[in-house]
């Protein structure tokens, strides 16, 4: 399975920067480029709130699922 992220797309879509969303949530600018990439394993609830408060999204609108071909 496979999670795709679609934070780039709503970061710029929402015409602001890594930097505003990293200070607007309370991480690092590097935490949030991690983020936007999906170059982690876990997000806390809190980091995912603020993302959606400040983008003025649902966590669907940043999370897809798409299966893996064959499942």
């Amino acid at each position: 399975m496979a999670i795709v992220l679609h934070l780039d797309d709503l970061v710029r879509e929402r015409g602001c920067t890594v930097q505003q969303l990293a200070d607007a949530v309370g991480i690092s600018r590097v935490n949030m480029s991690h983020i936007k990439t999906g170059d982690v394993r876990a997000m806390r609830f809190s980091t995912l709130e603020g993302i959606c408060e400040y983008l003025g999204c649902q966590p669907g609108d940043i999370f897809e699922y798409v299966p893996d071909e064959g499942e």
